[in-house]
């Protein structure tokens, strides 16, 4: 199956990104909590255009929200631990359903490969993965690998 490089488009099927808009994403990449007013200046455009262009990136779905960026350890969580599960047959649902009632889980993948989920935990102590792990060996096998360190942080994808 080949994905369509086709640009994205407004509902008025103009193309959302523009040289503009794709500097107003990097502005805003670079401080989320920009105003439209230091937007419009950085551009060169007046604030209300600025506002709109910005308006029409959220409502075609290319900014999808803020998130907040809190660091795991500075609240008691400094181990992070990469999980992934084998379901076992008619598991999958289950495994979904279980990681997002698991509170110690940010991020729940779908992947291809014989490995069918990639979780993302943050936990006290290396010993406390056993209880999430225990859970999830109920729908399927997991294997896991502990974050040493992050040489790249997570960070906004970018078209270019």
């Amino acid at each position: 199956m080949q994905r369509s490089s086709a640009p994205a488009r407004a509902a008025d099927g103009r193309p959302v990104l523009d040289q503009v808009n794709r500097r107003l994403l990097d502005l805003l990449t670079e401080n989320p909590r920009a105003s439209v007013p230091e937007l419009a200046k950085a551009v060169g455009m007046s604030a209300p255009a600025v506002r709109e262009r910005v308006n029409r990136l959220h409502d075609s779905g290319v900014i999808r929200g803020y998130r907040l960026d809190v660091d795991p350890a500075a609240v008691g969580l400094p181990v992070t631990a990469w999980v992934r599960i084998r379901p076992g047959p008619r598991q999958l649902p289950r495994i979904a359903e279980l990681a997002q009632r698991t509170p110690q889980v940010s991020e729940c993948h779908r992947i291809s490969g014989e490995d069918c989920f990639l979780l993302k935990v943050h936990i006290p102590s290396v010993a406390d993965l056993e209880d999430i792990l225990d859970a999830f060996q109920l729908f399927g096998q997991t294997t896991s690998s502990f974050v040493v360190a992050t040489p790249v942080e997570p960070r906004p994808a970018r078209s270019h």
